[in-house]
């Protein structure tokens, strides 16, 4: 017969993998946003620019916000914490790559594919945020 994970390590691991999650979607960030300043104006259309600024802007938010989150998960872990984060992940994977692709012009078949995942994105990305609110809230009423 297996015993629970006890709780504290529950935690502390899913602290660890939001926090390195949030590292390498911050990492991410902050190349492409180097990659916006110093190699693609002039190879870009200003348009396309701008969307790949807006990729860049919502990834470095919402990697932030991943980081929070693994913060948060270390005084104590619950599965809408675990939602919140899985739902972020997903929504900066949709949002801001959706986004790149449309800077890039890439349509993977269809322009259609791309312009659903952008708001798709947007979505998933809300909903995440309303999960940690609802996390916060239930850990705040137990506590």
């Amino acid at each position: 017969m297996m015993s629970a994970v006890p709780a504290d390590l529950r935690a502390a691991r899913a602290s660890r993998v939001i926090l390195v999650i949030g590292g390498l979607v911050m990492a991410l960030a902050t190349i492409f946003g180097a990659l916006g300043a110093h190699a693609l104006p002039g190879r870009l259309a200003p348009r396309q620019l701008e969307i790949y600024d807006t990729a860049v802007r919502f990834q470095f938010f919402q990697a932030l916000g991943l980081l929070v989150l693994g913060a948060v998960a270390r005084g104590g872990f619950s599965d809408s914490l675990q939602a919140a984060a899985v739902l972020l992940t997903a929504g900066i994977i949709a949002f801001c790559g959706s986004l790149y692709l449309l800077a890039f012009q890439i349509t993977l078949g269809s322009q259609l594919v791309v312009g659903v995942a952008t708001p798709l994105g947007g979505i998933l990305l809300i909903s995440g945020w309303l999960m940690f609110a609802v996390s916060s809230w239930r850990a705040r009423r137990a506590g």
